[in-house]
């Protein structure tokens, strides 16, 4: 059963609604004013909220806002209601996030099939999004069962590479795809006076090195082994005749790479307009991901200061300074050579 939460002051409105979507099968919560509705949504998690916007307390603006700060509640589908229909008023909710208007006066059906329309859309959505988060598997899947030149396989050889190897370099042309076993690798940009900037950290299951054989250019950033890997190797006639004449294939590979584009879009985000602890908050939370495992309370991140500093953007003594509020805040742990994350989700949720 699907729960809705109606945000609504006006009780006789909220009743009406909240009985209408009862008929229709639907678990309704309900919150007299914003500041209640946000309380309750952090605490349920519904499937939509419906949501005035003139309330007092917390007018539906800001109930909006408030949520899509919080990974708990970003992207649950957002109807407002409201009795104004100015076309600043549509653009200032849609600008913000909103999913849709409902206008009042309003019947049943309008209400009942808005909501119908948007579970529907989220449904959807979270299908892709299941699809997008196994995309690996799926690639790698299709990749086997191929009748064309296998991607992956066992008759590929795999190599062995140690601790700040260099893989490729700045300037060379590209003669394969890689692709990780086991192990870590950066992959960085270097400026003329020669800092670093870490620009992806690839691990198990990841592909690097592709886009340049794409573009038919040469590499334009570094790859360096951050510890021991086993890489296998796929040479570019391989990979282009595969991605090419395979349709299935080319088409998990443009998942691949679409949701590299979404997270380095993300990463310049952080550093053009986060804090300095925002910055390092989300280094680390890149980092963790990338070294997370399975029923670990606390992870253990084993990554130099310097390489650290290079994924978040800011100087090595910023980072330090940075780390050691963080350990005071008890968010990590440090001992030589490892930062031990204490609290993962008040990290990824710093405020400021």
């Amino acid at each position: 059963m699907k729960k809705i939460l109606v945000i609504e002051d006006n009780a006789d409105v909220r009743e009406n609604i909240a009985e209408i979507l009862e008929l229709s099968n639907y678990e309704v919560l309900q919150a007299p004013d914003g500041k209640a509705g946000v309380e309750v949504a952090m605490k349920d998690n519904p499937d939509l909220i419906i949501c005035d916007i003139m309330m007092p307390v917390l007018d539906g603006y800001g109930v909006l806002h408030l949520l899509s700060k919080h990974k708990e509640t970003f992207g649950i589908p957002f109807i407002f209601l409201t009795a104004k229909s100015e076309k600043a008023d549509f653009r200032k909710g849609m600008e913000l996030g909103a999913d849709d208007y409902i206008t009042k006066p309003f019947d049943g059906i309008e209400l009942l099939n808005a909501v119908e329309i948007r579970l529907k859309k989220t449904e959807v959505l979270k299908k892709s999004s299941s699809e997008s988060s196994n995309k690996m598997k799926e690639f790698l899947d299709a990749a086997r069962q191929s009748d064309n030149i296998k991607l992956i396989s066992d008759e590929r050889e795999v190599y062995d590479f140690r601790k700040k190897q260099m893989i490729y370099s700045e300037g060379q042309r590209p003669k394969a795809v890689y692709y990780v076993i086991t192990g870590k690798i950066k992959i960085y940009k270097s400026s003329k006076d020669g800092k670093e900037l870490i620009t992806a950290i690839c691990g198990p299951e990841d592909f690097f090195g592709y886009t340049y054989i794409l573009e038919n250019a040469n590499y334009t950033e570094n790859a360096q082994v951050l510890e021991d890997a086993q890489l296998m190797l796929i040479p570019r006639e391989d990979f282009i005749t595969l991605t090419t004449n395979d349709t299935q294939i080319a088409k998990q590979f443009i998942k691949i790479i679409t949701r590299n584009i979404l997270e380095k879009e993300e990463a310049l985000v952080n550093l053009a307009y986060n804090s300095l602890r925002k910055k390092v908050a989300y280094g680390l939370a890149q980092v963790l991901d990338k070294y997370k495992k399975e029923n670990n309370k606390n992870e253990i991140l084993e990554l130099s200061r310097e390489n650290l500093a290079q994924i978040t953007g800011v100087a090595t003594e910023s980072l330090i300074r940075t780390l050691a509020d963080f350990k005071s805040e008890k968010l990590i742990s440090i001992e030589p050579g490892k930062i031990i994350v204490l609290n993962e989700k008040k990290l990824r949720d710093l405020p400021y």
